[in-house]
């Protein structure tokens, strides 16, 4: 059985940084490519970043470039978010995703996180 487990997010206040952690089990995980998708009230869920197979690369939406930083720990089967120069348009909630090959489609990805609200305000 697969399972995604987020952890981290929260309320932080605009400028401030948070990180989210996703642990994965059942799959194996430098099989899989991770992505962070988010979701805001009222939208569609949408690319935040993801990672390929043994970390070789990257790819970030424009909106959070030069901000957020992925990355993976194979040996821990566990991705990261690291969340900088927060914004309060970064509001929503945040899921990891795991799919064997490269994309930036949610509708591609086999398997998700249960989801971690992240709130950016003062």
């Amino acid at each position: 059985q697969v399972q995604l487990v987020q952890s981290g997010g929260g309320l932080v206040q605009p400028g401030g940084s948070l990180r989210l952690s996703c642990a994965t089990s059942g799959l194996t995980f430098s099989s899989y490519v991770m992505g962070w998708f988010r979701q805001a009230p009222g939208k569609e869920r949408e690319f935040v970043a993801y990672i390929t197979w043994r970390g070789g690369n990257t790819n970030y939406a424009d909106s959070v470039k030069g901000r957020f930083t992925i990355s993976r720990d194979n040996a821990k089967n566990t991705v990261y978010l690291i969340m900088t120069r927060l914004k309060p348009e970064d509001t929503a909630i945040y899921y990891c995703a795991a799919d064997s090959r490269l994309g930036e489609r949610p509708s591609q990805y086999d398997y998700w996180g249960q989801g971690t609200q992240v709130t950016v305000s003062s």
